[in-house]
Parts: C-alpha cells; sequence; structure tokens
C-alpha cells in the first residue's frame, strides 16, 4: 500500500486557462485522495498530513487531476502493445512481444511532437543507438502523437527542431491506450509523462523512472542501468552497488561475503 501511495501523484498546472503553459512549466502537488482502483480510494483524514500535502489554491484544485497507480511495474511482465510507428521514414508495425527472447528494450515516452526537451532526448538515444545494439538492446520512443506527426518532424532538419533520421522506430500511440497501460498518461492533458523502462528478454520490466514534463533524461544513466541488470542477469549471485559500471567490483548479497567489498572500497 505504501508503494501505490507514493507512485500516486497530483499534478496541476500554473495557468488553469493554458495547456501549453501547463506543459512547458508543470507543477506537481499531492491530492488528498489517491485512488488505486474504480471500487477503493484513500482519503487523508490528519490535520497534519493534510497540511503536509496542501493545496495551493482553489483555481489548483479545481485545475488538479489524480495520476492513478495501479500494481508495481517493475517485476512484472510488461504490457504487450501492437501499433504502428516511423522507422527510416516509412509506416511500420511494431510489436512489443516481438523482442521477449529476442532483445532487451529501451521503451521511453514522450509528451509530444514539434516540442523543446523531447527533440534533445529522442536525438540523444539516436546518436547512442550502435551502443545500444552492441548490449543486444532496442530502443522504442513513443508519444501520443499520429505516424504522420512523426513522419513530418522526422523529415524536419535538427537545426529547425526536427529529428533527422533516427535509429529506432516511433511508436504511435494516438489511442494513449500503451500510455495508459503503462502509467504515465496524464489523463487531462492527454499526454504522457516521461517515463523510461527497460524491459528484458523476457518481457519483464526491471527498471523504470518517470520523470514529469519539463525535465529530461540521461542517456548514460539509462545505459549504466542496462548495464547493471545485464551483469547481475549473467552474475545471479552478485549484486551492483551504487554507481557501478562495468569493470567495478560487484558485491555478493551476503552479510559475511559482501564485507570484502567494503574492506575495498
Amino acid at each position: 500500500m505504501a508503494t501505490a501511495c507514493s507512485a500516486a501523484a497530483l499534478i496541476s498546472s500554473s495557468n488553469p486557462t493554458s495547456k501549453i503553459s501547463s506543459y512547458i512549466s508543470p507543477k506537481s502537488t499531492l491530492s488528498q485522495t489517491l485512488s488505486f482502483s474504480s471500487s477503493s480510494s484513500i482519503t487523508f483524514r490528519s490535520k497534519s498530513l493534510r497540511s503536509a500535502v496542501s493545496v495551493r489554491s482553489a483555481a489548483s484544485r479545481r485545475n488538479a487531476f489524480v495520476v492513478k497507480a495501479g500494481l508495481p511495474l517493475v517485476g512484472n511482465k510488461a504490457p504487450d502493445f501492437e501499433a504502428e510507428a516511423v522507422f527510416d521514414q516509412e509506416f511500420i508495425n511494431v510489436k512489443l512481444s516481438d523482442y521477449i527472447g529476442k532483445k532487451y528494450v529501451i521503451l521511453f515516452f514522450y509528451p509530444l511532437d514539434f516540442t523543446f526537451v523531447c527533440p534533445t532526448e529522442i536525438t540523444a538515444f539516436s546518436d547512442r543507438h550502435a551502443e545500444f545494439e552492441k548490449l543486444n538492446t532496442e530502443i522504442l520512443g513513443v508519444s501520443v502523437d499520429s505516424v504522420f506527426s512523426h513522419l513530418a518532424w522526422v523529415q524536419t532538419d535538427r537545426k529547425s527542431g526536427g529529428l533527422g533520421d533516427l535509429n529506432y522506430p516511433l511508436v504511435s500511440d494516438v489511442t494513449k491506450s500503451i500510455s495508459k497501460a503503462f502509467n504515465v498518461l496524464i489523463e487531462d492533458q492527454g499526454i504522457a509523462l516521461r517515463g523510461l523502462f527497460i524491459i528484458d528478454k523476457e518481457g519483464v520490466i526491471q527498471h523504470s523512472t518517470i520523470n514529469n514534463l519539463a525535465i529530461g533524461r540521461s542517456v548514460d544513466e539509462t545505459m549504466r542501468t542496462l548495464q547493471a541488470l545485464q551483469f547481475v542477469q549473467e552474475n545471479p549471485d552478485e549484486v551492483c552497488p551504487a554507481g557501478w559500471k562495468p569493470g567495478e567490483k560487484s558485491m555478493k548479497p551476503d552479510p559475511k561475503l559482501s564485507k570484502e567489498y567494503f574492506a575495498a572500497v
């Protein structure tokens, strides 16, 4: 229950009359009621707790909305999907389960095409695609835009805010079903938060991170986390300490054997 509570967040725009301003500069707060399913909810009745999750103004409350959290995705099978995508300036079909038994997948969501932070992330992942490929990993970008919007953006030069050719597919989630399945959809605005998921070859989500709209993600950290995941899957009697990188010392998950690691650092 604590996990579900920490995962449910309420995001409200700084200007109730402008969807654009809420996209560029979103503000977050917690709701007084966190909904977990259609049949249950938890209401904060404690005055001190209500104060800790204070609502900023009546206008903010009216414009607020809840991002509902279901079961934690990490450690569970990734929700499968099949959708149209753009790759190599052509329309293709992408099915997530096609990668099971074959490749790891970096699945990342971004809010909208032709925006500001998004192209910096999308092109950064494309520029490093060969490194992910060496790790037997495919990258999939997803937004709620149509394949026609994706194609137009790919055909726009980077110096003009476009993407240019990409080394991986951009998936179209016009129905918003994929974003909803991965618990990243902002239903009030109809766009996705910056969610990123690392899915292993068995189709299990092993890592996830979700940024608010104004905060870009790190390709370096995604790469490092993927490498750590692959290391512990290949070495099940080892675990990776904070900031671990390939070649560095790992740790035995044992009260006695772990002392070897601590003695060396």
